[in-house]
């Protein structure tokens, strides 16, 4: 396994300053974010650390150089946007862009990319099954044409009223998992597994791991603390910003003892990415660069054998 980090709570860092923070801290590798520019739809969105609009070999070959020099690999290219919008130009700009992502994947040898399947968050998933196989089904097959596996983050994009009630990700439980998996059964096609999901919506992340830790192609390191007392007097039906939070790595409620041992009992040979989406270390660069360095620090024994 390899140890890195999620580029996005670096928005103002080139490419090269991303990764010298990284080889300066220990990180193996990083997941770059590829958004348009001026994508930025919600908080994390938008940040653009290589620009595959129109990328070239002599780009990817610069790329793959200052990689080489700070000894920091790319895990995958991230790009999260709705593809299954209501909004047809939103829908479109998306798809398109995954293939922009998908190509600069293969160019570079990375071979990799993440994104989200999308939803219309005010329809059922049976109302956007049709629409999901009529947007998915090519983009597995331009991804398998390019070699490249697309892996699912599981978050359901469902925290605030914009997204109620369904949520903006339709790839979000094992039952729908395992109905995405038969329509669309490629080995180009995975998931991008984070336990801090399964946090707040009451599942087990060990269960997940046995069942689909086949088809983990990439990792986020994302930790979730449950507000216990909001949870009780909301329920389960309030938006889940009020009663969770996101953390950092061993600040929440996942057991990473446990999480490691069953990723290292399937033999899981691919990247772990530390997500910072903890709003305790938002405030400042300093204060971010704190939260890498603490989320190596928590992480790190477990990648060594």
């Amino acid at each position: 396994m390899k140890l890195g980090f999620v580029t996005a709570i670096l928005p103002n860092y080139s490419l090269d300053e991303v990764l010298e923070t990284a080889a300066n801290i220990g990180y193996d590798c990083v997941e770059v974010m590829c958004w348009p520019h001026g994508m930025a739809e919600r908080r994390y969105a938008g940040v653009t650390h290589i620009d595959i609009s129109k990328f070239t070999v002599q780009q990817a070959e610069d790329v793959l150089a200052s990689c080489r020099n700070y000894s920091v690999k790319i895990s995958a290219l991230g790009y999260y946007p709705n593809p299954l919008s209501p909004d047809k130009e939103e829908s479109e700009t998306s798809i398109q862009h995954i293939k922009k992502v998908i190509d600069a994947s293969s160019i570079l040898g990375i071979n990799q990319m993440n994104t989200f399947i999308g939803r219309d968050w005010k329809k059922s998933v049976e109302q956007n099954w049709p629409l999901f196989q009529r947007v998915w089904e090519p983009l597995v097959e331009y991804a398998e044409s390019k070699k490249v596996k697309i892996g699912i983050e599981n978050c359901p994009m469902l925290f605030t009223i914009d997204e109620w009630p369904g949520g903006k990700n339709l790839m979000t439980t094992p039952d729908i998992w395992e109905r995405i998996f038969k329509v669309l059964d490629s080995e180009y096609f995975g998931l991008n597994f984070d336990p801090s999901h399964f946090i707040w919506q009451q599942m087990d992340y060990v269960l997940a791991i046995k069942e689909f830790g086949h088809k983990f192609y990439h990792v986020h390191a994302k930790d979730a603390c449950m507000d216990l007392n909001s949870f009780e007097r909301k329920g389960i039906m309030a938006y889940p910003n009020d009663f969770h939070n996101p953390k950092l790595p061993g600040l929440g409620d996942v057991d990473w003892n446990v999480f490691f041992s069953e990723l290292k009992k399937i033999n899981y040979q691919g990247s772990v990415c530390v997500e910072v989406e903890d709003r305790n270390y938002e405030s400042t660069l300093e204060r971010k660069i704190e939260a890498l360095k603490l989320s190596f620090n928590f992480l790190h024994p477990y990648f060594t054998d």
